[in-house]
């Protein structure tokens, strides 16, 4: 009787692998044709073929739902999806990132910001987030805020122009001309005869 119990025991394992490693298959296939279909701009087809694997546990599903939702153009549906992710790992930072971009899209700059700084709790030195809210804040002239953010990403990315022309321009608007001119001077190191640099340049003479 034992041995019997034993053998059963054995076939019911190897059976529930069997059948966990076909779904695993199958959930993969998914995935890549719905890159395929990515690819080829279909999102809708996408959609509705991961929705044949949907599972609300699972983060990668909701994850790649919640950005085809938004390359759809469907924002309000592409929302919940990135708030389940979070839900399900709350130190995800991708999460968080992806969920800004029909939050922007839907012109809800409160949500953006909010998910920003949830992003800067979890990862304080986050560049592209420091540099997003630098740029939040420049565009509503709040210059001195602006540049505690833009200043820490040149700090760390001292040849990046994206940051310096911005920390050049926040410089040049809080009134602080000679350090305006280093960094427009520095930016020109970095993409000769730019316009925005010389432009510039050309306020301080």
């Amino acid at each position: 009787m034992g041995i019997l119990i034993r053998t059963l025991l054995v076939l019911l394992i190897f059976s529930g692998t069997s059948i966990f490693g076909q779904q695993e298959g199958e959930v993969q296939n998914v995935f890549e044709q719905s890159y395929r279909l990515e690819t080829e701009g279909e999102y809708t087809k996408a959609i509705n073929l991961l929705k044949t694997r949907y599972s609300e546990d699972s983060y990668e599903i909701n994850l790649r739902l919640g950005w085809l939702n938004y390359l759809s153009g469907l924002f309000s549906e592409s929302m919940p999806y990135y708030q389940k992710c979070i839900l399900l790992k709350p130190l995800s930072i991708e999460a968080r990132l992806g969920i800004v971009n029909p939050a922007a899209s839907m012109g809800n700059w409160t949500q953006v910001e909010k998910y920003y700084n949830e992003i800067l709790e979890i990862d304080q030195e986050n560049s592209m987030v420091n540099y997003r809210m630098a740029l939040l804040y420049y565009g509503r002239e709040d210059y001195q805020t602006a540049f505690r953010y833009v200043e820490k990403v040149v700090n760390h990315y001292p040849f990046d122009y994206d940051s310096v022309i911005l920390l050049a321009w926040t410089n040049y608007m809080m009134g602080k001309a000679r350090e305006a001119k280093i960094l427009f001077n520095k930016a020109l190191l970095i993409q000769p005869h730019d316009e925005s640099a010389l432009s510039g340049l050309e306020l301080i003479k």
